[in-house]
């Protein structure tokens, strides 16, 4: 009986502190459109190579543009110090217990950034398929990334996360063979949840597709701009 006075208290505060969120990420939105700043969201459970990915995109893409990273974790800036070796601008959010970046958070770590001198800025979030989903952080793009070891029906067992995502990034990709990796049945697990989701396949060892990914992304940045620039 108790629980049953307590839930829907419960209910209520979250719904109050996902309205704060959207607020602020909507004041985000419009700050990074306003400066022409492009933003990508990573999730992804931890062991995906979410990391060493996104140094790899952060060297590449620095010899043509200014880019930045917030790279969320619960402890430890390892992460961070792995990032700045692209580098790239880089500051740690340690989140503590919390499981997800949150949009307040993201506000405070730019406070004394230029934004005018940004045109990427990748936002890592914390190793997590669950609390990610429900928070909005101003992103231009949500991409969730997945790798060959965790199975093909990964996507259907975290559908939330999928179904926000706009692009989905398959990892690993040259241990597919090795893993028994079955690509028809994770395309099929992802069109069930996230119909027509744009995928990209890529190795940072060897380094597959990710001159695709990049090119992608500065395809996007570019129609970003055109845009922001006629408001």
């Amino acid at each position: 009986m108790q629980e049953l006075i307590l839930n829907p208290r419960i209910v209520e505060i979250r719904q109050n502190v996902l309205k704060k969120n959207d607020l602020l990420a909507r004041d985000l939105r419009k700050r990074f459109r306003k400066a022409s700043v492009y933003v990508v969201n990573l999730v992804s459970s931890p062991g995906t190579g979410k990391t060493t990915l996104l140094t790899e995109v952060l060297t590449r893409l620095s010899k043509r543009y200014q880019v930045a990273a917030l790279v969320g974790d619960l402890a430890t800036e390892n992460d961070a110090d792995r990032l700045r070796q692209s580098g790239a601008n880089v500051r740690q959010i340690t989140t503590g217990t919390v499981c997800h970046l949150e949009a307040e958070m993201i506000e405070r770590s730019l406070q004394d950034w230029d934004l005018d001198k940004i045109d990427f800025l990748f936002i890592e979030n914390v190793g997590n398929l669950v609390c990610p989903a429900s928070y909005d952080l101003g992103e231009n793009q949500r991409v969730v990334l997945f790798s060959v070891t965790e199975g093909e029906d990964k996507p259907v067992k975290y559908p939330t996360i999928v179904n926000s995502a706009d692009t989905a990034i398959i990892t690993k990709i040259d241990l597919a063979e090795a893993v028994g990796f079955q690509r028809n049945r994770f395309y099929e697990a992802l069109n069930e949840v996230r119909p027509g989701i744009r995928i990209h396949e890529v190795s940072v060892r060897t380094g597959e597709g990710i001159d695709e990914w990049i090119s992608r992304l500065e395809k996007d940045k570019s129609e970003f701009s055109s845009m922001s620039g006629t408001l």
